[in-house]
Order: C-alpha cells, then structure tokens, then sequence
C-alpha cells in the first residue's frame, strides 16, 4: 500500500524552477543598443509597408531642434527633403520625448511633445506613433 501524503519523486522535475527564462524584452537592451539595431530598422520596414519611402535614418547625439539643447535623436530624411527628428533628453526610451518636422529648405520651427502620457514605451508604440505624425504630416503613402 502507498502513502498518498508522501511526495511524488517526478514532480520535482516540473516544478516551475525548471522553466528556462524567459529572454529580456527589446526595450530592456541598453538604449546605445536599441535605437540603432532595433528601432531605426523596424522604423525604416514601418514607413516603406505604410507606402512611404524608404528612409535616410541616423542615431546621434547632438542639439535638440529649435531650442539647441543636448539630446540622443534619431534623424530621418525623406524624399523631397523632409525632414524629422525624434528625440530623447536622455539615454533612456523612457525619458522626455520630442519631435520635430521641417519640409525641405526650412528649418524647424516647433518642438512637440512625444509619447508624454504613456506609462510603458515599447518598440512597438515608439514606431507605430512616429509613422502615425509622419503619416499625418501626408508624407507617406498615398496622402
């Protein structure tokens, strides 16, 4: 006759600290990593399956449009010489936001907010947001 109380020797090898982990979320890589492997090509693949061009998109840091401050951007050029700025005061996707926008020949003249009333940034909200102001801009697609 068996024990019911007594344990099970297989269910040692289930239990949930056999699970492998999981992998970290894209936003979790260091920022110096995610903008240029991960946000500039899925921004890029965005606006050409939206319609739009293909861009000329550069990570850097540099003066913030119109009001000349430090900031990490990422530059975008668009045929016809448009052009945008998305960018971050700080190393981190989570920090303020801005952008930018000029048609060709002119400078920009304002600076909007970005993504100020999200709690959680992804790489997925960051694309899907800038190509949505592009896309209002009727820079893509069939506008």
């Amino acid at each position: 006759m068996t024990d019911s109380a007594s344990p099970d020797p297989t269910s040692a090898a289930t239990s949930p600290a056999a699970k492998p982990a999981k992998p970290p979320a894209p936003e979790e890589q260091p920022f110096a990593s995610f903008v240029p492997n991960l946000l500039l090509p899925a921004l890029a693949k965005e606006i050409q399956a939206y319609g739009g061009p293909e861009p000329e998109l550069a990570f850097e840091q540099g003066p913030m449009p119109v009001v000349g401050s430090g900031c990490w951007m990422v530059k975008g050029t668009l045929p016809g010489a448009r052009r945008f700025w998305l960018c971050f005061t700080s190393d981190n996707i989570s920090s303020v936001k801005t952008i930018a926008v000029a048609e060709a020949g002119a400078e920009p003249t304002v600076l909007e907010s970005f993504l100020i009333d999200e709690k959680k940034i992804s790489l997925a909200l960051l694309v899907s947001r800038l190509v949505q102001r592009l896309n209002g801009q009727k820079w893509l697609g069939a506008n």
